[in-house]
């Protein structure tokens, strides 16, 4: 007993439109390339909301990537100064004496990249996403 035919050759034609594309690497590419983007407006970002005594806290941030490891993109933002944490957060005076409160430009910074994140996406990758709506 048959219950028909199911034409399914458009379903066919849109899984060799995206075969294609993934395979001929544009999707990796572009990906690569919005992270590297996002990166480096990052570290814009944070270094122009790091607050300035001696210019040494500013000058120690470093950008790493992006990469890719086989599960996912990273981006690694990092700052050697040992005291960057006690700037951000806040700390006490030697001795126990008061508190310095932190100053949040790191928290400050992260907030203002989430809001910049759509256009910091290249236009290959927002073609791609347009191809799976």
């Amino acid at each position: 007993m048959s219950l028909g035919t199911v034409d399914d050759s458009e379903f066919k034609a849109f899984k060799n439109k995206i075969t294609s594309v993934v395979n001929g690497g544009q999707p990796k590419q572009a990906i690569g390339e919005s992270a590297g983007r996002i990166g480096q407006q990052s570290l814009k970002q944070f270094k122009a909301n790091t607050p300035v005594d001696t210019g040494n806290l500013r000058r120690s941030w470093q950008v790493d990537g992006p990469h890719y490891d086989g599960t996912g993109w990273g981006i690694k933002l990092s700052n050697n100064a040992e005291y960057s944490s006690f700037v951000e957060n806040g700390h006490r005076t030697c001795g126990g004496g008061s508190w310095v409160p932190g100053q949040f430009f790191m928290e400050k910074s992260k907030t203002q990249i989430e809001s910049q994140l759509p256009f910091l996406i290249t236009p290959l990758l927002v073609k791609f996403r347009n191809l799976l709506s």
